[in-house]
């Protein structure tokens, strides 16, 4: 097990883990090992972004693979595999991860509960041969579950060898004589083996003494109990800075170009209006952000410097030279489609370096793009971004983003993903390239239809064909008609009409409007019905 302190500690949590080795094989003592020892190492080399069944999901399908590699490489290593069970707590909670035949309980307020299934042949003869194992199989499949914590919890990770001459009762006694857990772990321990246990016999005992207050983000962002700046003036001074200038004000924040009067450097100071002074979950949003931003690290974001002593609530970005999209477009700028493609490749690889965190941006917009003096593209703005697992405070009410960039699916509730941000992408080019948008323009509350996108060499006939197929496959009203990643729109503009995409095919009337449809085949049918009692009458 691994106890990390500090921001570590809010981050990732608390890491233990048993496994045991599968004894029909040579490397089983090799497979436990490396398993254990990669995982409590692995987990915490994972972005922070990461949510932690997502983070131990990935570090347990490498180590899966390796075994494998193993196996294969090396003959006497063949059927190297062992069980895995794992215990993260973070926060007020705690995430187990599962395979194989140890197993997790939980002692709570007297009681003793399994929190795991064993992943053997239901067959009596075959009740030790593993089903699932690490290292058993090329598609490993994992058991995650998480709950809340309460004071007092604990948690007890044992082998077969050790709850098998247990049984639940046993290891309820032994708890019950032995609150201490390193005292409990030995007793159940040394209780299986006089019991004539004769497999391995591995146990740990964690007690929860006390829970953190608030969650990870409480922990770690100890500024946000700070007070709130007034409105600054140009010539004011806040701690190391000279304000220089304001640059945006939204209905939450307020942005402005700072000077370090330590060394002169410029950036960009982020902070919430005045209004919000007592607004505790604004002032939790504006905290989660930075905590966000800081673990963003790539050319295509400004990136957050590093904070002196604050007597404020704000933090302070890179400042760069230059206009957002929407400035220039608000400005008379015309972007050619060589431009577009441009943007587009450096949009897409800016936001598959966001999506790798398990990051949504979630609006993605041409007022969120910079367009630096240095040529770089930056996005802007991470304040409604989502982490999964380190979910960025929403305070508006409804989806967070731009209803004329937002996805279908969004206004029917459903959830933010990569679809949704590379549909706000084909949304944004194809803006830039038309000022138009592909289903007309959508007002805040509005609930729009969605028909088939307006082809965009309809107001711009020089947009090459294979860009219109592009930026169509971009806004494609269903999702599975989209490009599933940001990797692949990154390819399809970079080969560009080398290999250009299929362009999703218009909607039958039956699909895009069912009532206009069936309304038409009616009147058809009673004009039809018409004519023949015509033709009969005449007759």
């Amino acid at each position: 097990m691994v106890t990390p302190s500090g921001a570590e500690l809010g981050a990732k949590g608390v890491i233990a883990a048993v496994a045991d080795g599968v004894s029909g094989g040579r490397g089983g003592r090799e497979a436990a090992e490396y398993t254990v020892r990669g995982l409590l190492a692995d987990y915490y080399a994972t972005p922070d972004t990461w949510a932690v069944p997502h983070a131990l999901d990935r570090v347990l399908n490498a180590n899966n693979q390796w075994l494998l590699a193993q196996a294969v490489a090396h003959r006497e290593l063949a059927g190297m595999a062992t069980t895995l069970t794992a215990l993260v707590l973070r926060g007020q909670r705690y995430v187990l991860a599962h395979v194989g035949d140890s197993r997790a309980y939980l002692w709570r307020d007297g009681r003793l509960a399994r929190l795991t299934a064993d992943h053997v042949w239901d067959r009596p003869d075959m009740r030790h041969v593993l089903k699932r194992a690490v290292g058993l199989d090329p598609r490993l499949a994992v058991d995650y579950s998480e709950d809340r914590l309460h004071a007092g919890d604990a948690f007890v990770l044992a082998s077969d060898g050790v709850w098998e001459p247990l049984g639940d009762y046993g290891m309820k006694e032994l708890l019950c004589e032995h609150p201490e857990p390193e005292a409990a772990a030995r007793a159940l321990v040394q209780e299986a083996l006089a019991r004539g246990g004769q497999d391995n016999a591995s146990a740990v005992v964690l007690r929860v003494e006390r829970l953190p207050d608030g969650d990870m983000f409480d922990s770690l962002a100890d500024g946000r109990m700070l007070p709130l700046p007034p409105r600054l003036k140009p010539g004011q001074a806040i701690d190391d800075y000279e304000v220089l200038e304001p640059l945006h004000e939204s209905r939450t924040t307020l942005l402005y170009k700072v000077m370090n009067l330590t060394d002169g450097s410029l950036g960009v100071l982020k902070t919430l209006q005045p209004r919000f002074v007592s607004d505790g979950e604004q002032r939790a949003a504006l905290a989660a952000e930075e905590w966000l931003a800081r673990r963003v690290m790539s050319h295509y974001f400004p990136q957050v410097l590093p904070a002196p002593e604050r007597n404020h609530l704000y933090y302070v970005m890179s400042y760069h030279e230059g206009a957002t999209l929407q400035q220039r477009l608000d400005t008379g700028a015309h972007f050619t489609v060589a431009d577009a493609v441009k943007i587009g490749i450096r949009l897409a690889k800016g936001l598959g370096a966001l999506h790798r965190l398990n990051v949504i941006h979630r609006d993605v917009k041409p007022a969120n793009l910079h367009l630096g003096a240095d040529e770089k593209l930056r996005l802007l703005d991470l304040g409604v971004s989502l982490a999964e697992g380190a979910t960025i405070h929403e305070t508006a009410p409804g989806a967070p983003g731009t209803p004329s960039y937002m996805a279908p699916e969004l206004f029917a509730g459903g959830s933010a993903d990569a679809s949704s941000d590379l549909y706000a992408t084909g949304i944004t080019l194809y803006h830039l390239l038309t000022r138009k948008y592909p289903y007309g323009e959508v007002e805040p509350f509005q609930h729009p239809r969605f028909g088939d996108p307006v082809p965009p060499t309809r107001y711009r006939p020089d947009i090459p064909k294979w860009l219109e197929a592009v930026l169509l496959k971009a806004v494609a009203r269903e999702k599975k008609l989209r490009f599933e990643t940001a990797e692949e729109l990154l390819l399809a503009l970079e080969r560009g009409e080398r290999l250009p995409v299929t362009v999703p095919g218009r909607t039958p009337l039956a699909g895009r409007d069912p009532v206009l449809f069936w309304r038409s085949v009616a009147a058809g049918l009673f004009v039809l019905s018409l004519l023949l009692l015509y033709l009969l009458v005449a007759r």
